[in-house]
């Protein structure tokens, strides 16, 4: 019985006319397996009895970076997380993928202003210049802090500059007896500790009620800095001028414009709300330092 066509073929040197081709015979000297060396036959691997290897993945992706894994192979397509995309990364069990790359919009509050670069709380130096030097990085920075003793001391030294500062309150002071003028300074700085405390206060609930997020520690704290600080320079020119000097007008009135634009740059960066709502929030403390300080003692 004549085995399979494969087996039988004739050998390629046979059809070109060789030994054992037409004409040639086995007995002419053809032997039917000569050694080699024979040219590859590429298609070797698919005769019956023989295996292919095939690569693993995908010839046609390109190859993944040192130490990852090509994306999950599904009835003939990668699952690469959609069209043109890369594949989603995995985490572990205890693991949370970075801030900001979680496909998770937080909402805020008004939405306005950038995000806020949060840090330590500032030192009392770097607090202090930082308000007028870069009042924006300042304020981001603390807004989670509370600066209650810094804005506790500047009342209490902004109190006692007060009295000396106004005509008549300084020559009560000047010519009294030392029990009394201390007295007078006492009442004078927790007077206005406790205004300031106020005056912060109104702003927060302002803040607040006008859609604003920030918490009230820092909220207070920053509004009693910004309105004691502002005014310090004219105090201190009130101690060797005369309240009616043009230069004391003068820098009275640069100040409060000054304290204007960083309490509301404050209450705007602490509550991320827009330039309106936050100069909506701090106009009744801006009316109350001018009408109950700033004109009785310009006047």
């Amino acid at each position: 019985m004549d085995g399979p066509e494969y087996f039988t073929a004739a050998h390629p040197t046979a059809a070109a006319g060789g030994p054992g081709g037409p004409g040639g015979t086995v007995g002419d000297g053809y032997d039917p397996y000569p050694a080699g060396p024979y040219p590859a036959d590429p298609y070797a691997a698919d005769a019956p009895g023989n295996t292919r290897a095939f690569p693993a993945g995908d010839p046609y992706r390109g190859a993944a970076p040192h130490g990852q894994q090509q994306p999950p192979y599904y009835g003939g397509a990668y699952d690469d997380g959609g069209y043109g995309q890369q594949p989603p990364p995995s985490y572990g069990q205890d693991q949370q993928p970075p801030y900001g790359q979680d496909n998770v919009t937080v909402y805020r509050a008004g939405g306005q202003s950038a995000p806020h670069v949060s840090g330590p709380r500032p030192q009392w130096r770097e607090l202090f210049v930082g308000i007028f030097r870069s009042p924006t990085a300042t304020f981001d920075r603390t807004r989670d802090h509370q600066v209650w003793l810094p804005a506790l001391t500047v009342s209490l030294l902004y109190g006692v500059l007060a009295v000396l500062g106004i005509g008549l309150t300084h020559d009560d002071i000047v010519n009294s007896t030392f029990s009394v003028a201390l007295t007078g300074l006492f009442a004078a700085a927790v007077g206005f500790t406790v205004a300031g405390a106020v005056f912060g206060a109104v702003t927060y609930a302002l803040a607040r009620q006008l859609g604003g997020d920030g918490p009230w520690k820092s909220t207070v704290g920053l509004a009693v800095l910004i309105g004691w600080l502002t005014d310090a320079p004219r105090l201190l020119l009130d101690l060797v001028l005369p309240s009616g000097s043009p230069v004391v007008q003068v820098v009275g009135w640069a100040t409060w414009g000054l304290c204007a634009y960083l309490l509301t740059s404050m209450v705007r960066r602490v509550h991320d709300l827009p330039w309106g709502k936050a100069a909506g929030a701090a106009a009744v403390q801006l009316v109350a330092l001018l009408v109950l300080i700033k004109l009785p003692t310009l006047g």
